[in-house]
């Protein structure tokens, strides 16, 4: 049985860094007597989570984004620059101990590059004179709060005709009355009608995963809004929490109605701190009007409220067991499937988990109608689906699209340049050639249909754009993000990067292609979590949709002495050195 203050560790710990900028080791054995285990146990969580420092991390720190599409947005020119500014080396701590530098993942800003994160706020469309004067600010006392950016929504597309399902206007507070009139058996019709999957990537059926949990008889049951949109290229549950927080929070509502909850929890990503604030503002005006507390909505005998759990940097915690374990104050790694969570999930009692748009999507149908709903969208695949794009274009940002869209419409709506090589549902999805731009996207079964089921990003690259160089970002992510709790993903991705790396110098044989096949057909097989079973699916997919692209990457035969050779690269280290 977990001791409920464990629930409590991550909010701890984070009062801990925040209080010193790092966490000492006073902090880990307070924490330790706190909840009664060991110091060991606590040293665990804290070590496992990108954004807690167990050493000086500086007053001030800085975390540039260095996704792919940053790396093509100018991260070289924008690090450097911060690191002449602040004196402090990337990794590192500057020598006064103002400033730490660090690179992170994706941060949900790649509409807006080059971008960082300072003092967990947010700064955008960075260029080096921008960085010199946001760092001479700061070292004038101005506070990352004071001088950062405001994050534009880059809403670049709706519907026609006023047919938008995310954006359209509605009454807060509306759509869980009709949910009150329908009951919990007509809600959950109703998204049985719509077809509603989770639009978190998985796609499983909303309407089956609500039936579960309500038909569990534990009590206490639990609604989880999984906000830790980690994928490299995905914003658009930042730009649903920025712009209509009120649909999500509906949403949580009619599923705590629907299945019987008390409490709602919305586990929002940390490098979304920046949004709290107004989060927390619209918790306490849903509160204001009688729709969280005591017969929340009016509904009597339907007590339900909802908190924040902020995370602490783990793309692994986007897999919804592992966010589980992370509520609960431990390490985030994924559990093993004994039970979904509809049966045990946080703190072992049955616990409907889904991610932010597809809340807010269950609010909107409830509101509307399914009947409604369905007039959006193709059969089989009705409604609409919110799309992040980002890269090589010239309008990235949110594109609120009907399903059965054709690729084609929307390059043709972003203005993509030169596409050549696309990311689907980023570097777990799947990658399309220019050959495939008359797929459409949709939820139809992709054996049949040949359609593109897209969760949410949506990367387009160039001709210009080494796609090994791609391929090897995407790697060094996964290689990164592992829990390393099981070997087909921790050597996996470790063999899949090396690979990768002899096709970057010209070194690779035609075996080396099979090695890659063959550790990823191990990896979608044998690997715990989604994360290892889709790791492997971008460089797959990549070298038979691009074969000409990877044979000509191949070096000399094995038996050549005349093999490639990159100075530049072999002396990198001892220029470093010397400097």
């Amino acid at each position: 049985m977990t001791n409920p203050n464990r629930t409590q560790l991550l909010n701890r710990l984070w009062e801990f860094q925040r209080r010193a900028g790092y966490i000492r080791d006073a902090d880990i054995q307070a924490c330790a007597q706190w909840l009664d285990i060991s110091a060991i146990e606590v040293e665990g969580v804290a070590s496992f989570y990108h954004f807690f420092h167990r050493q000086p991390a500086g007053a001030i720190q800085i975390y540039l984004d260095n996704s792919i599409v940053a790396e093509h947005s100018g991260f070289e020119a924008i690090k450097t620059a911060f690191e002449q500014a602040t004196g402090a080396k990337m990794g590192g701590v500057d020598p006064s101990g103002s400033f730490g530098l660090f690179a992170t993942p994706c941060i949900g800003l790649s509409d807006q590059l080059p971008a960082a994160l300072i003092g967990f706020q947010p700064f955008t469309n960075l260029t080096p004179e921008k960085v010199g004067r946001i760092v001479r600010e700061m070292k004038q006392g101005a506070s990352p709060e004071s001088i950062c950016d405001t994050v534009e929504s880059n809403i670049r597309y709706l519907p026609p005709e006023d047919r938008t399902i995310f954006f359209r206007e509605c009454e807060t507070g509306s759509a869980l009355r009709q949910a009150a009139a329908l009951g919990p058996a007509g809600v959950i019709a109703e998204l049985k009608m719509a077809e509603l999957n989770g639009r978190g990537g998985a796609f499983f059926p909303t309407w089956i995963k609500w039936n579960a949990c309500r038909e569990q008889p534990g009590t206490p049951k639990y609604v989880v809004c999984n906000a830790d949109e980690g994928e490299p290229g995905t914003f658009k549950d930042r730009v649903l929490l920025q712009e209509n927080p009120e649909s999500v929070l509906e949403g949580m509502l009619i599923g705590g109605y629907t299945i019987g909850a008390s409490e709602g929890i919305i586990y929002l990503r940390a490098e979304y701190t920046w949004l709290l604030p107004r989060l927390e503002a619209t918790l306490a005006d849903f509160r204001k009007k009688g729709l969280l507390g005591k017969d929340a909505g009016g509904l009597k005998d339907f007590d339900f409220d909802i908190r924040i759990q902020l995370g602490a940097g783990a793309y692994v915690c986007g897999e919804e067991t592992a966010m589980l374990e992370s509520m609960e104050g431990k390490r985030g790694e994924p559990r093993t499937k004994w039970f979904f969570p509809v049966e045990k999930g946080f703190l072992q009692q049955p616990t409907l988990i889904n991610n932010v748009e597809t809340f807010a999507a269950a609010a909107h149908i409830t509101g509307m109608g399914a009947s409604v709903y369905n007039q959006r969208g193709i059969p089989g695949s009705p409604g609409t689906k919110l799309i992040s794009v980002s890269g090589d274009c010239h309008k990235p940002g949110l594109y609120e699209i009907e399903w059965g869209m054709p690729v084609a419409e929307l390059l043709d709506l972003c203005e993509a340049e030169d596409p050549y090589f696309m990311q689907v549902s980023g570097p777990s999805g799947e990658c399309i050639s220019m050959a495939e731009k008359d797929r459409r996207i949709s939820m139809l079964d992709l054996m049949v249909h040949k359609d593109i089921r897209c969760g949410g990003s949506f990367m387009i690259f160039n001709r210009q754009r080494d796609l090994v160089r791609v391929l090897l970002n995407f790697s060094a992510f996964f290689k990164h993000e592992s829990c390393g709790v099981c070997t087909p993903c921790r050597a996996g991705n470790f063999i899949l990067q090396r690979q990768l790396e002899k096709l970057d110098r010209h070194l690779a044989q035609p075996a080396d292609l099979d090695t890659i096949r063959n550790w990823g057909a191990i990896m979608k097989a044998t690997s715990r979590c989604g994360l290892g079973k889709t790791a492997p699916n971008t460089p797959i997919m990549a070298m038979e949709k691009f074969y000409d692209y990877f044979v000509a990457r191949l070096g000399q035969p094995a038996n050549s002495l005349n093999k490639s050779f990159d100075l530049e690269r072999a002396t990198a280290a001892y220029e470093k050195y010397k400097s």
